[in-house]
């Protein structure tokens, strides 16, 4: 309903609007770097099939009856509320009173509509029980754990049946309901389908393991986690299919610590942002500052300030004092290492050492933990060492010794600083692609997996690097993040 007013609203078909949608989001992924295998829309025909037979075999089983539903309904959410997850307050633009969701206080105020029809609806209360033991026996199903004590709480409280179709006088835009073509099917019946059509739902009898399906990990928005987590799997229930393994839900950007919002006109354009930052300082701040559990608060000044404080004058800085430098050779240090020509260690290059030996392991935990923040946290805290053990051992000041093939103590300093930036820039890849390949050529690390995967992630992997790629160029040109070409 929320596409068909907002069609009606633009003068076009909800088609139309979609199509134009379709490209926007398709023409941000590319300008944010982001790939995808399938760019999914319910409008392609082999979807309206997958629903179509998923709602017949809904309704074979048993599942699906005919009835009467009122209560609180919201056009943004498209979902109905029951009473007692409402409550009046007055709207600030106007002054008049509203009724909107409790259950959206997490996302923001959403208003309702009171709404009375006749529909089919889906025998959620039936699952209830069943749900409560699968949240028992998998307490990581939903991440971070707060949301998954919301959802229980949300269930064990009440489960009413499900409204999955509207009158096609109220709501055009969809897929039709099968036999009755004066219903639509609910768009979150419609859309959660998606996820099967493209692993190739209905499945062949028997062929079912040789599908993608289930999934390792839905990535939602908390707005829309009771859906994935009370309804799809409900769904996938009633029809003895695998339930996803695992949904990691995070918490939403505000501006001003309000609800981004396009009726208030405070929502920030990534287009613009990509522009004004580029595509991997904006990837960075916004994994690094950005929350699971709780909101984080955008501003260009915040981005500003992560750019320079860490990434400019942090890794940026130490990358190019350490290639620049005509005080050293980064290859000559390379090779003494390998050929085991160095001085012993010092209590800090051991401690150095330990940091880069341990820096994969505590990165990689992260991400199974589905804490990419933590995981990036952890990375520039390495770097953040790193600087600091650079200047605590000076190598710009320390002696070389006359004959130049002698191992030297500025040598190995040398190394394990290239060493700590050859493994963060591997391990930075993820986070800003471009930034991290860039890093990676300037210490000369050879452009093949073998040499930039996570497995080279370790100390002393790699032997073959320290001769740059790149040109390294003189002044804010050669450098790995320049200053920005605007000020906020």
């Amino acid at each position: 309903m929320q596409i068909q007013q907002a069609a009606a609203a633009h003068g076009l078909e909800p088609k139309e609007l979609c199509d134009q949608n379709c490209q926007t989001f398709k023409d941000l992924a590319q300008k944010a770097n982001v790939e995808y295998d399938h760019f999914i829309r319910t409008t392609n025909s082999e979807h309206r099939d997958a629903v179509q037979y998923f709602w017949e075999m809904l309704s074979h089983r048993g599942y699906v009856y005919a009835g009467k539903h009122e209560g609180w309904y919201s056009v943004s959410d498209e979902t109905f509320y029951p009473s007692n997850a409402v409550h009046a307050t007055l709207d600030p633009a106007t002054g008049r009173k509203i009724m909107v969701g409790t259950w959206a206080r997490l996302q923001g105020r959403k208003e309702v509509e009171w709404a009375s029809e006749t529909n089919y609806h889906f025998r959620l209360s039936a699952f209830r029980d069943r749900l409560l033991n699968f949240y028992l026996e998998n307490p990581n199903f939903i991440r971070p754990k707060r949301y998954m004590d919301n959802i229980i709480q949300s269930v064990s409280s009440d489960l009413p049946d499900l409204s999955i179709s509207r009158p096609i006088q109220r709501l055009t835009w969809g897929i039709r309901v099968p036999g009755d073509e004066t219903q639509t099917i609910y768009v979150w019946l419609d859309a959660l389908v998606n996820y099967l059509t493209y692993a190739g739902y209905p499945f062949t009898p028997g062929r079912e393991s040789q599908t993608p399906w289930p999934a390792d990990v839905h990535v939602v928005g908390k707005d829309i986690l009771r859906f994935h987590g009370v309804y799809w799997p409900a769904f996938l229930m009633a029809l003895d299919l695998p339930l996803p393994r695992q949904i990691l839900c995070h918490a939403h950007w505000t501006i001003g610590r309000e609800k981004m919002s396009k009726s208030t006109g405070n929502v920030v354009n990534p287009t613009y942002a990509i522009a004004r930052f580029g595509v991997d300082p904006l990837r960075f701040y916004l994994a690094h500052d950005g929350g699971l559990s709780n909101d984080a608060d955008y501003e260009n000044a915040f981005v500003t300030e992560r750019y320079k404080k860490t990434l400019q004058w942090t890794l940026g800085n130490l990358a190019s004092r350490l290639v620049r430098s005509k005080k050293w050779n980064v290859r000559r240090s390379i090779e003494w290492s390998v050929e085991g020509n160095l001085l012993g260690p010092s209590k800090a290059d051991q401690k150095h050492q330990e940091l880069l030996e341990g820096i994969p392991d505590v990165t990689k935990s992260w991400m199974n933990e589905l804490n990419p923040r933590k995981a990036l946290e952890s990375v520039i805290s390495t770097i953040h060492e790193t600087n600091k053990y650079f200047q605590d051992s000076s190598p710009w000041s320390l002696a070389e010794e006359s004959d130049k093939n002698a191992p030297n103590e500025r040598s190995r300093v040398i190394y394990s600083i290239a060493e700590s930036l050859r493994i963060t820039g591997i391990l930075l890849q993820p986070f800003m692609p471009e930034k991290a390949g860039r890093l990676l050529d300037m210490l000369g690390v050879a452009r093949t997996p073998e040499k930039r995967n996570f497995e080279a992630a370790t100390f002393g992997a790699d032997k073959d690097y320290g001769v740059p790629l790149v040109e390294l160029k003189k002044g804010i040109e050669g450098t790995l993040f320049p200053p920005l070409l605007t000020e906020v």
